[in-house]
Formats: structure tokens, sequence, C-alpha cells
């Protein structure tokens, strides 16, 4: 069984990722440290802030009696802030740091999209528009067409944590456009681990949502990546 450590800022949707253990535990294991925030807003300066390398660092320190074989930071925000070298360099740090293959969710998305062989995607972000465009910045960089955005605006992950299944649903169906080969919803903090199938049910199409691909990530670090019921087209092998 694989061990994927999830460094995760804070507290909002954290829970997801116990909730799959429980699920599908003879897969995966994946503990959680809880990394420090220093203010919780979905803005530049504050994201830059909660990708420091002492936050990462503690969270690798903690994460240490898990044994991991694998490390994820599980933040979107907080590594595509930094463009495509600092994440990539953000990334390096960590597994140095912990001795493991490590990434993030950010780097996450491209390398799903990549091993889909999609390119054209549409954006549901919960974030203000100035952030998402950092994220539309970074997928661009990696040779994603990004053809329609939705941006909510919510400036807090608390406020994104609270979302149901429903209300992602509906951002999620807002936000597709008729070119894009994949919907993405690039926010750890949103709950949305537990209806994958369903997202992508309501669209027709691969939905890549923030949790499920720092899962997908963390076990691709490690080799070829197990089917998991529930999980969406990304879990279910091959193409």
């Amino acid at each position: 069984m694989a061990t994927v450590g999830i460094l995760y800022p804070g507290h909002s949707a954290e829970d997801d990722f116990g909730a799959l253990e429980a699920r599908v535990s003879a897969t995966v294991r994946l503990p959680v440290a809880i990394t420090s925030v220093g203010e919780d807003a979905h803005r530049v300066d504050a994201l830059l802030d909660l990708g420091r390398t002492e936050r990462l660092a503690d969270g690798v320190a903690r994460l240490g009696p898990a044994r991991p074989d694998s490390m994820m930071w599980a933040c979107t925000s907080g590594s595509f802030v930094f463009g495509r070298a600092g994440a990539q360099k953000q990334a390096a740090d960590v597994a140095e740091a912990a001795g493991v293959p490590a990434s993030s969710t950010s780097i996450a998305f491209v390398d799903a999209l990549q091993h889909l062989d999609l390119h054209r995607v549409a954006v549901a972000a919960s974030y203000p528009r100035d952030v998402a465009d950092h994220f539309v910045a970074f997928l661009t960089g990696g040779g994603v067409d990004v053809v329609s955005m939705g941006s909510h605006g919510i400036v807090t992950a608390a406020e994104v944590g609270l979302l149901g299944q429903d209300q992602v649903i509906a951002m999620v169906c807002a936000a597709d456009h008729p070119d894009a080969e994949a919907l993405l919803v690039p926010d750890t903090a949103m709950h949305t681990l537990g209806f994958i199938d369903e997202l992508e049910s309501a669209v027709g199409k691969p939905v890549l949502t923030a949790n499920q691909v720092t899962v997908w990530k963390g076990l691709q670090l490690l080799g070829p990546v197990p089917p998991i019921p529930g999980l969406g087209r990304l879990f279910r092998g091959g193409r």
C-alpha cells in the first residue's frame, strides 16, 4: 500500500483526504500534516507567504512518523503564484527535506492533463479574478489552452470549504464551454473527492479537481496509478 503524505494549509477541506482513505484503505494511505497559515486570504501576497519554505519544512517534519513514500503540497494557489519555476523549486525543496519524491497540486494539474492527452480546458475557479489569472498563466506555460474561466471571488479558504455538492456542481456547469475537453476546479479548500463521478456526469467530460489530482500525482510519483472507483476518468486507468 502506498503512503502519500499531504501537506495541507490550515483547515477547510483536509477531511476530504481522510474520507477518501476510509473508502479505499487497501489502496493508499493519506496522512495529513496541517501547515501554518499567516492570513487566510486568496490574495497574492498572502499566498506567497502561505507557500514559504519554512512553513512547508515544518509540515514535512511532522509527517515524518507516517513514513510517506511520496509527499504532496496540497495547495494550488500557494504553488501557482510562484510561477512554474518557483513551483518546481518549491516541490524540489520539499523532496529534499522529506527524502522522498514530492510535487504540488498546480504541477499535478498540468501533468494530469498531459497524461489524459487533453489540451483545451475550462476553469471553475473559486478565487478572485486576479488570483485565478495566475492559475491561467501557470496552465498556459504548461502548454494548456484555457478557453474559458469562471471566477467566483471567494476570498478565504474557510468559505470555500463550506460549499456543498450542489453548489460545486453548479459552479462547474456554469464554467463549462463547448470547446473545453475538460473542466478544472483548482482549490484544495473545496470538498470534491466524494462526488467526482457526479461532476463528470453533469458536464459530460472529464473533471479534474485539486484534491483529486493531488492524490493522483502523489501515486504517480511512485509508479503506475491504480484504478480507484469514484474518482473519475483520471483514475480509471489508461487515457
